[in-house]
């Protein structure tokens, strides 16, 4: 009976030690742990602050982060309000000066001041156009180049000279649109203005002889066309202007090249052969079709030198020709100082310089392209070389080789357009020994003629391009 009942009290005896034990432990957690500034119990955090202490200290180091970036926020739109207020001042101003070229469409109460403002507007296109004068660039590869066309064909870098060297205007906007261009170009050449009634001769198409045109895309088109004149050596000039509107007349000038001297300089060294081949396209171009010209040989070394002035002097003689120089330098060949030392020799008055070279082969069309094409101290022209193939090679399944004037053929089973090459020119003698000493802007117009690969090159007129 006693064991039974020490039995039943163990495990009441083992309840209330863990109670008193657990009991001992609160008070002793109670009694140890630190309190707040509110007599609030919180647990310990060893080197830091307590909890809301710290999330009050996060939050008000956020708080002056946005406060500062709001502030610099608001520096900025101020800054940008002060520039956007001068931008329009500005603005305003250029506005002031010159009217916007809308409000001629917007003002339909009055026609007349519409149209005058319109014109204005398009005149305005053609003065910041390259039109009257040239502009300075920075480089050659910022020049807008010229197209050129004739009635049959037309030369553009648009479809690609290499794949096209020559081709007509297939499409129809683009042949629509050289068509008008020579059409009121005939027109403004058979209607005169200030002539009254005075008798003129009735121009056509079949006078016109070469045109140029080229497009900037913030202003509008330039077209120039050259006509047959009166007489020889005369030539009408047409200068149109289309400001992305109807196309206008810029200028109307005769063209007389009577009295303009080409001097043709040609540096050489040995070539002898290739000299004798050279005036013989001189004698029947330069001296019996064209007439206005002189030549100028920079002879470098002896060798071969006697077979060369014999071949001069054979020529002056058989041709009546006296207008040609040969001077002599004992050095090695140099291409640059030898049209330097020619173009300085000259002693008259101011002539146009061709720099050409022993294997060139020209018309006198071209001659009268060198001239049209250059203005003392405005213009100068560098014409771009047809290069041909060895004929050789070109027409080695023929039974023989054709002729030099049956191989004048711009195809590109011939030859390639030598659009890397800059070393012909015409240009006035004035504006070669003024290069570098004033700035004044010179237009670069550039067109496509021709030259050698194996055999004689050709340069014609028809073949302006760029």
């Amino acid at each position: 009976m006693l064991r039974r009942g020490f039995i039943l009290f163990l495990p009441r005896l083992a309840g209330l030690l863990v109670v008193a034990c657990c009991s001992v432990s609160i008070v002793y957690m109670l009694a140890c742990t630190p309190k707040g500034d509110n007599q609030q119990l919180a647990l310990p955090r060893v080197h830091s602050l307590t909890a809301k202490e710290g999330y009050e200290a996060i939050l008000q180091e956020r708080e002056e982060k946005h406060r500062n970036y709001i502030i610099s926020l608001k520096k900025q739109i101020s800054q940008l309000k002060a520039e956007l207020q001068g931008r329009s001042k500005q603005l305003k101003n250029v506005q002031d000066q010159y009217p916007d070229p809308l409000d001629i469409q917007l003002d339909h109460s009055n026609p007349e001041k519409a149209q005058a403002n319109l014109l204005a507007f398009l005149h305005s296109q053609i003065d910041k156009a390259e039109v009257h004068s040239g502009i300075k660039l920075s480089t050659e590869y910022a020049a807008v180049p010229f197209e050129s066309f004739t009635l049959q064909k037309v030369y553009q870098l648009e479809t690609g000279l290499t794949r096209h060297p020559e081709e007509k205007p297939v499409r129809k906007d683009k042949r629509d649109e050289l068509i008008e261009v020579i059409e009121l170009a005939v027109g403004s050449l058979n209607n005169p203005e200030g002539d009254g009634n005075a008798k003129h001769r009735l121009y056509t198409a079949s006078d016109f002889i070469e045109g140029i045109y080229r497009t900037e895309k913030d202003k509008g088109t330039l077209y120039e066309l050259t006509f047959k004149g009166d007489r020889k050596h005369q030539f009408k000039k047409i200068v149109l202007f289309r400001p992305f509107g109807p196309v206008m007349k810029v200028k109307n000038e005769n063209v007389n090249m009577a009295d303009t001297l080409i001097n043709v300089i040609v540096p050489l060294a040995k070539r002898a052969s290739k000299f004798r081949q050279f005036m013989q396209n001189f004698r029947e171009m330069g001296i019996q079709q064209d007439g206005r010209i002189h030549l100028t040989v920079v002879y470098f070394g002896k060798e071969q030198m006697n077979e060369v002035k014999s071949i001069l002097e054979n020529t002056s003689k058989s041709a009546n020709f006296k207008n040609f120089t040969f001077i002599q330098l004992n050095e090695e060949f140099s291409r640059g100082k030898g049209l330097d030392v020619g173009a300085r020799f000259w002693k008259g008055n101011n002539v146009v310089l061709f720099f050409c070279d022993v294997d060139i082969y020209f018309t006198a069309e071209f001659l009268n392209s060198c001239r049209l094409n250059t203005q003392p101290g405005k213009k100068v022209f560098y014409p771009v070389l047809f290069s041909q193939y060895n004929p050789s090679i070109i027409y080695g399944h023929h039974d023989s080789i054709p002729s030099l004037e049956q191989q004048l053929i711009i195809k590109k089973e011939t030859g390639f357009w030598r659009d890397f090459g800059f070393g012909m020119t015409c240009q006035y003698r004035s504006d070669f020994i003024n290069i570098g000493k004033k700035e004044t802007p010179i237009q670069l117009p550039f067109y496509r003629n021709t030259t050698n690969c194996d055999q004689l090159p050709f340069l014609k007129p028809e073949y302006l391009c760029l």
